[in-house]
């Protein structure tokens, strides 16, 4: 996705933390950040920023007091990105830099601002929490565009007489294979959300994150928390059939783990429609006992990174 990042030039600071902060989306090449800075040389500004306000589906407004006072951003740059908004070409993101009086803008207070609940970036304790809150965010939209994209390439790819999805569950027994099929597929799933945060979180300054693939049913993760002693957690995961007793994918909170010790676990569940992972190992209270692949590689890197000192925000 093509974002065109607004600001005042007296906001040059927050321009080059956002880059940062956009780094891993950027490796997944998931989004495309433009702002002045790109155009060469001997090129015409204006032309190119008009050509940008004109085809970039995404607009990132960095607003400050600078921002506001900007004839150039508010009654050119935000005014026709707002004009593409309304009519549903486009999405406007307001990220609230600084305190200013944004609200008294109509045209902003209709909209969501980022971080959460347009608390400005200057005024939280970490600076980089915020800018973790507006990448984390950008993610959800940029998931969500893409969802809506795949959704309709796929339906303008069926034959018209495809047969429509059921509306029906039906019962079934699920024998060992179906099990070891689920149990490796959720292994995987694991896996590659573990690789993508671990590279999202090390583009965070003061924070470092390693994923280690070591085989085809174990990897492991360390990330470190410069500003915290001891800020270093690790974990090792493991999928094996039975797992030793410990579940079908379990974990130890060490570096280089031996399959045969854990702190925790999944175990491969069904009821009589479908498979989903459950907790074997409760660690904690209220543990939820029905999750798909994707929310346990949730629940187990929030507990993760909590060895570190970091929670999501």
């Amino acid at each position: 996705m093509r974002a065109f990042v607004s600001y005042s030039h007296r906001d040059e600071d927050a321009l080059e933390r956002l880059h940062v902060h956009l780094a891993a989306l950027r490796r997944e090449q998931r989004i495309e950040a433009w702002f002045d800075r790109e155009i060469f040389a001997g090129g015409a500004i204006d032309e190119a920023i008009d050509r940008e306000l004109e085809t970039t589906s995404l607009f990132l407004l960095l607003v400050s007091p600078d921002f506001i006072a900007s004839d150039y951003c508010v009654e050119r740059e935000m005014t026709r990105a707002l004009e593409r908004h309304e009519a549903g070409d486009a999405r406007v993101v307001p990220i609230i830099v600084e305190p200013c009086d944004w609200q008294s803008v109509p045209a902003l207070r209709r909209l969501k601002a980022i971080p959460k609940d347009g608390l400005p970036i200057s005024n939280w304790a970490n600076a980089n929490n915020a800018y973790l809150d507006v990448v984390q965010e950008l993610r959800r939209i940029i998931d969500d565009e893409e969802s809506v994209s795949e959704t309709f390439a796929s339906e303008s790819k069926q034959e018209p007489a495809r047969r429509p999805k059921s509306r029906y569950r039906v019962q079934r027994d699920f024998d060992e294979i179906d099990r070891s099929e689920f149990r490796e597929s959720a292994f995987s799933a694991m896996k590659e959300y573990f690789r993508k945060a671990t590279s999202e979180i090390d583009a965070i300054e003061g924070i470092r994150g390693r994923f280690a693939d070591r085989n085809p049913t174990s990897f492991g993760c360390t990330v470190i928390n410069q500003a915290r002693r001891p800020g270093a957690a690790y974990i090792t995961v493991h999928c094996s059939a039975g797992g030793f007793g410990l579940g079908d994918i379990y974990f130890s909170f060490a570096e280089n783990a031996a399959e045969n010790s854990a702190n925790g676990g999944y175990r491969v569940s069904a009821d009589e429609y479908e498979m989903y992972l459950s907790v074997a190992m409760p660690m904690y209270g209220n543990e939820p006992d029905r999750l798909t692949p994707e929310q346990a590689a949730e629940h187990l890197w929030n507990r993760f990174i909590e060895q570190a000192g970091i929670e999501p925000v």
